[in-house]
């Protein structure tokens, strides 16, 4: 069980990251998403292409946060995007992706990830975030008790999993980056 964070990093991820981050994608997207013995989810080869794709956009509209353990292993990753669909146009930003391994999971790095993905946002003038989550996912809880808002389309419905924070600020206020 991981339990010293002193000797985390977060860092941005790069290109030479790829390989450890499909890895990673994997390996939390599955833990996340599949049942217990359930077999499927995106393979690494289908991660690697994603990522790689992902760093051939070289002109700042994305970024990737990642957390390193001391032997270099990477452990958790958080992705920001630009949102600029007209669906829901109180939202400016998009925390695209936010995954940790569970033996990482309710140590305060979540937090601190969300607090980089906030401030980077903040740099960029960007003051309002939103996320796409899976309803019942544990994840929620963490979001809601970050401030987040469930989000409600137009015709008043609920989407449920998905939420947004209207003012980074406060946001980056609960959330320490060291």
């Amino acid at each position: 069980m991981a339990t010293d964070t002193d000797t985390l990093v977060i860092r941005e991820a790069t290109a030479a990251d790829i390989g450890a981050l499909a890895r990673l994608h994997v390996t939390t997207w599955n833990d996340t998403h599949l049942a217990p013995f359930e077999k499927g989810g995106p393979t690494y080869e289908i991660r690697e292409s994603q990522w790689r794709e992902a760093f051939k956009v070289t002109d700042g509209s994305w970024f990737c946060f990642v957390i390193e353990d001391r032997t270099g292993g990477l452990v958790g990753f958080a992705k920001g995007i630009p949102y600029a669909q007209s669906d829901l146009p109180d939202y400016s930003g998009e925390l695209s992706k936010m995954y940790l391994l569970r033996e990482y999971q309710r140590l305060g790095l979540g937090r601190r990830l969300l607090g980089h993905v906030a401030r980077r946002f903040l740099s960029q003038d960007i003051t309002s975030m939103l996320l796409f989550g899976v309803e019942g996912n544990p994840a929620c809880r963490f979001y809601e008790a970050l401030g987040a808002e469930l989000l409600v389309s137009r015709d008043g419905a609920s989407r449920e999993g998905n939420y947004g924070w209207r003012d980074l600020r406060t946001l980056a206020s609960l959330c320490p980056i060291e």
